[in-house]
């Protein structure tokens, strides 16, 4: 049942919108042509059931497939990363679905549609992307919410190792805060998030940034690397919302499976992480999945693979070998 005071917040979004409509579009026009501008597509495209997927694939060796987060996109992983792994791994980075540049499912793209791909389409789609590219036993390798993407695929597609870095992937008490609350409901894509997307300031994004990394600092050049203003579409906030909001019923339903997973599987998460709690999910994680290994990482927050890429690089490692492609 909806409140006086939501129903008032409500028309008063709805009226703000509509009268600055004109004025809107043209700053989400204008801010996402910017976007595209300063941070192109870094690679190829692949088409899967009339989708583009966009990815970015190199060096040689056992397939690596690399799954971004939330409000991510393949430059997370190419900042640096990348580099670390090409010389003994052909490595195969993604855009998920609706970010970046590889497009949403066209099902859900309505403005007022508060649906979004679960983990396990989005696999899906990746997965059938990937074998149109020649990947095949292949270490899958998610972070944040790409850690639940990656599960989906271990529980879904037969990949010979799984790594999992700060991963979503247990169900989570409470809720997500408030931009993710409003901005994943059917009124909140539709009048809260072309708003955000016209008129939130540059500093917005820093401080974002400065969160995710926190309790360390982002590495120089990150900001300006991974564009963040890809995910201030419109199109990517509203998918990356929707996303976010719908994941916790997808994790109930996966995690009664993890038990029957015999792949081999790494885990690393930071001790400091407030985005991701490692008691919550990757604990927990370990618990279920028999011989999966779990790296705790003293004092880190949310991004080890930009902290102690090192720890991660080693967890793929052991991951390989275990599955016997090193």
């Amino acid at each position: 049942m909806i409140s006086r005071k939501s129903a008032l917040s409500a028309s008063i979004l709805l009226l703000a919108a509509a009268g600055c409509g004109a004025v809107i579009d043209g700053r989400i026009d204008t801010r996402a042509a910017e976007a595209r501008a300063t941070h192109p597509p870094l690679g190829s495209f692949v088409e899967v059931d009339g989708r583009q997927v966009h990815y970015v694939q190199s060096g040689a060796g056992p397939d690596l497939v690399l799954i971004h987060g939330a409000s991510g996109n393949v430059r997370d992983w190419t900042f640096d990363f990348v580099d670390r792994l090409s010389d003994r791994y052909r490595v195969t980075v993604f855009d998920r679905p609706g970010l970046g540049y590889t497009d949403p499912d066209p099902v859900y793209a309505g403005s007022f549609d508060a649906r979004a791909e679960s983990p396990a389409e989005q696999a899906a789609l990746l997965h059938a992307a990937a074998e149109r590219v020649g990947v095949s036993d292949e270490v899958v390798v998610g972070h944040s919410f790409g850690g639940a993407v990656a599960m989906a695929w271990a529980l879904n597609h037969d990949p010979a190792a799984a790594v999992i870095v700060s991963g979503a992937t247990e169900p989570w008490p409470g809720g997500l805060g408030p931009l993710y609350t409003l901005a994943g409901t059917s009124l909140g894509g539709a009048t809260m998030v072309p708003l955000i997307s016209a008129f939130v300031p540059r500093r917005f994004v820093k401080q974002a940034i400065a969160a995710i990394f926190a309790p360390q600092e982002p590495p120089e050049g990150y900001e300006d690397y991974v564009g963040a203003g890809l995910t201030l579409r419109a199109t990517s906030f509203r998918a990356n919302a929707q996303q976010v909001r719908s994941l916790r019923p997808h994790v109930v339903e996966m995690s009664r499976r993890y038990p029957d997973l015999t792949l081999p599987v790494e885990i690393v998460h930071g001790t400091a992480d407030d985005v991701v709690p490692i008691h919550i999910h990757s604990e927990r994680l370990a618990e279920q999945i028999p011989g999966a290994r779990l790296t705790r990482l003293e004092g880190v927050g949310h991004m080890p693979h930009h902290v102690r890429p090192e720890v991660v690089v080693a967890a793929i490692d052991r991951a390989a070998t275990r599955a016997g492609l090193r």
